[in-house]
């Protein structure tokens, strides 16, 4: 690490740019050829680790960065610039980081956030098939003596090959749980199963839990999804949106870095060179102006995100507003990155399709993240809202059906 800070004070943009900004550079730079080779990002997030990305918001104290929701969102975009594929993998790690800080302070709640400062990082095994699985989970935890054993089959695991420990949705005789399970304890096995034609790289396979023991203190509650007004829904799409920033911007870089280069162009083009070219430098522009807005937006909400957490994240009005503003940001972002990284292909011919390129991943990727919490329904209840009073539906909430 290049950089030190004062151990009492939480750490400075510039200072978590000495640190990190070589770390994205770094893993930029084998970007394309993981594309090319499906090869996950092992090495990458291990730099991450070493680096202690997990604790930029554990407090200084104990052993993190101690960094604002807003400094958090500004790298996350930053390394969705680099690999878009590691913040959606990781995005339940930082809910669960910050679903700790809300706990009362107490022995287990330190020894997990200092478990995070010294390089823990945790992925999720939430999803399960089938209408009403949300709140009707198959994967049961059934008493064992003085613990539990946990047995069930989840999909969309995302990030938990690259995790060490995973957080578990369950069923406990009715009740909704949540369960922390180590990612190499006996009986648990991870796939890379996942085949979306985007985000290819984010281990969001099957992971099988076969009686695998569960201590008492791994049993945390509801957790992640429960029923009524929280925080974690906005929180959580804030990720993905800041993926679709960090993808815009990496797609305007590599269409720039292309035009550049070009000397060939057409009979009828407007310009010698397509760097000249109006129509091409139109299309750049839209990039852009894609790239900014998407950051600025996600900047202002994760400002938003400080307010209501450092209020203790169950304020109504606060909920509500954080939920419905990062809402309109999901109906503004998703179609400006959409709509700029189908358009970019139009500043060359057929040899910006080369494979040895792939501009084609930053289109696919965004529209991938762009389904996670589809926008019809976001755009709905977001008109119904104000239509009618609504009120709004907080995605991914348990309740009955």
């Amino acid at each position: 690490m290049t950089t030190t800070a004062d151990p009492r004070t939480a750490w400075t943009d510039e200072q978590l740019d000495a640190v990190f900004a070589p770390v994205f550079a770094r893993i930029a730079a084998d970007a394309v050829r993981r594309e090319q080779d499906r090869s996950l990002a092992h090495d990458e997030v291990a730099a991450l680790r070493a680096e202690r990305f997990g604790a930029l918001r554990v407090p200084v104290a104990l052993g993190g960065y101690g960094a604002s929701v807003r400094q958090q969102f500004r790298l996350l975009a930053d390394l969705a610039a680099a690999e878009s594929n590691l913040p959606q993998a990781l995005r339940v790690h930082w809910w669960y980081v910050d679903d700790l800080l809300l706990a009362a302070p107490g022995e287990d709640r330190d020894r997990r956030l200092a478990a995070v400062a010294e390089g823990t990082l945790v992925g999720n095994a939430i999803t399960e098939p089938g209408v009403g699985a949300i709140d009707r989970y198959r994967t049961a935890l059934t008493p064992d003596g003085d613990g539990h054993r946990l047995t069930g089959t989840k999909y969309y695991s995302t990030g938990s090959l690259y995790a060490d420990q995973i957080l578990v949705a369950a069923d406990l005789d009715g009740e909704r749980v949540s369960v922390l399970v180590d990612g190499d304890a006996e009986g648990v096995t991870r796939h890379d199963d996942w085949d979306g034609f985007g985000q290819r790289l984010t281990a969001s396979g099957t992971t099988v839990f076969d009686d695998v023991a569960v201590p008492a203190d791994r049993v945390l509650g509801p957790g992640y999804g429960s029923a009524g007004r929280t925080w974690g829904t906005s929180y959580l799409q804030l990720v993905q949106l800041a993926v679709l920033a960090g993808i815009a911007r990496r797609a305007t870089d590599d269409v720039a870095a292309w035009v550049r280069e070009r000397t060939r162009t057409f009979t009828h083009a407007a310009a010698d060179l397509p760097r000249h070219d109006p129509l091409v430098q139109q299309v750049l522009g839209r990039l852009s102006a894609a790239a900014w807005s998407s950051r600025t937006l996600v900047l202002a909400i994760a400002e938003q995100l400080d307010e209501l957490l450092a209020a203790g994240g169950e304020d109504p009005a606060l909920l509500d507003r954080v939920e419905l503003d990062v809402a309109h940001a999901q109906a503004t972002v998703v179609p400006a990155v959409l709509d700029a990284t189908t358009q970019l292909f139009e500043v060359g011919g057929a040899s910006i399709t080369s494979e040895a390129l792939r501009l084609d991943r930053h289109w696919r990727n965004a529209r991938v993240i762009s389904v996670h919490n589809p926008l019809i329904y976001k755009l709905q209840s977001v008109g119904d809202h104000v239509l009618n009073g609504t009120d709004l539906p907080y995605a991914w909430s348990a309740g009955k059906r």
